[in-house]
């Protein structure tokens, strides 16, 4: 068998890369399908995923997700392969609507097998958290912001493009088996191993006309998605609130700041944070009595964090319980540890006491200060995912971070 294609048949190139993309696709789909059940499962109310659980969902979509750049890279060398070979015409070119519903298909499903990939990828690239693809170049795509709103936008253009795909497929599946059951010619026989030729018919449909109707098939989709609501509205993410009361004398104002966690998640980081804390702070550069500089009591709505794909999950009753639990704090004092600032206090969490000490790097410049620090926690401590007892599911350590800028009050 020829490795290139003719006017009358298909090579063993073209012939791999159909069936090797068909292979891909469907596996995906079931994949994709699988995967889905199993989130709405461990997201569901009440539920109380294992660590089992959550692997399982994680593999899933790590799975469905290499699969799509796969399906992706497969697609660019098909198509690159495809323009540089004659294209055997069809059997049946002189029935003209059936020759051009023939083709129509054809530009969906190539244009399909780039643009349902893609977007599932950006929409990872966009997301912070949960299920890595599986290879050594990154998570991110270039020009691609960890966004939510890029991601779920990208999400839902994942989802309606999909299922342009699978209709693509089921009609091109339906006019192969009509071209072999019902016609008899070499339609299909041509695309299986064989040397099979079928002479195309003199009459061909052209290009303008399939093409111009693959696009509307798209416009219509995106236009009958929007009409259903199904694309998210467009609006600023909320800015983080850091509020606190009038400041007295010796205390600081602070005008601008973030607190972070990290966590890692089957093996990748995944960060976020509280967009709502308070925080009432007291320093002095020279000590007291008691070697103390201050004081810092900080009050955060749990219920505000924002933590990519995961926020839901975090937030749930086994992790912060924020319904339950709408408030964490942190109350200490800051007092000079050898060569550094520390804050040493108590953290609560799920009305949980924990000792934390916060090593503090500060800086201060007439009335303004800006400050930073980062330590850990053990999320066991607050009986926070006693579900996932498997540390290469979910990392036993947490990681708080906060950067803030105060001013002095007068």
């Amino acid at each position: 068998m020829s490795t290139s294609n003719t006017a009358a048949s298909y090579g063993s190139v073209a012939k791999t890369f159909h069936w090797l993309t068909a292979l891909l696709i469907l596996s995906n789909i079931g994949f994709g399908l699988v995967a889905s059940w199993q989130a709405e499962a461990v997201q569901a109310a009440g539920a109380q995923p294992s660590a089992a659980d959550l692997a399982r969902a994680a593999w899933l979509f790590s799975t469905h997700k290499t699969l799509g750049v796969t399906i992706f890279f497969v697609a660019l060398a098909r198509i690159l392969w495809a323009v540089t070979q004659p294209k055997p015409g069809l059997l049946n070119g002189d029935h003209r609507a059936e020759a051009i519903l023939a083709e129509l298909v054809h530009w969906l499903l190539y244009g399909s097998l780039v643009l349902v990939p893609l977007t599932g990828w950006i929409d990872h690239a966009a997301t912070t958290g949960f299920a890595p693809i599986w290879w050594p170049f990154g998570q991110g795509l270039p020009f691609v912001p960890k966004d939510p709103h890029v991601a779920e936008l990208f999400a839902t253009l994942h989802y309606i493009l999909q299922w342009v795909l699978i209709g693509a497929i089921a009609l091109h599946v339906m006019g192969a088996l009509k071209h072999h059951v019902i016609d008899k010619d070499a339609t299909l026989r041509r695309m299986l191993p064989g040397n099979t030729r079928g002479e195309p018919t003199a009459k061909q449909p052209g290009h303008a006309l399939p093409i111009l109707g693959a696009l509307a098939v798209w416009a219509v989709a995106l236009l009958g998605a929007n009409q259903l609501g199904w694309f998210p509205s467009t609006h600023d993410a909320p800015a983080a609130q850091v509020t606190q009361a009038e400041a007295e004398p010796g205390q600081w104002q602070v005008t601008s700041g973030e607190l972070s966690i990290a966590i890692q998640q089957m093996g990748q980081e995944v960060s976020g944070q509280f967009a709502n804390w308070t925080a009432n702070i007291t320093y002095d550069e020279t000590p007291d009595a008691e070697g103390k500089h201050g004081a810092v009591e900080v009050s955060i709505d749990t219920g505000s964090l924002s933590l990519g794909s995961v926020t839901d999950q975090a937030t749930g009753p086994d992790f912060l319980a924020s319904s339950s639990f709408p408030t964490a704090s942190y109350a200490a004092v800051l007092r000079q540890n050898e060569d550094r600032l520390v804050t040493d206090g108590i953290l609560t969490i799920r009305s949980i006491e924990v000792p934390l000490s916060f090593p503090v790097t500060l800086s201060i410049e007439g009335d303004t200060a800006t400050a930073h620090g980062k330590t850990s926690v053990d999320r066991r401590a607050f009986g926070i995912g006693d579900s996932v007892s498997d540390e290469g599911s979910l990392a036993f350590d947490v990681v708080i971070s906060f950067d803030l800028t105060a001013t002095r009050a007068e």
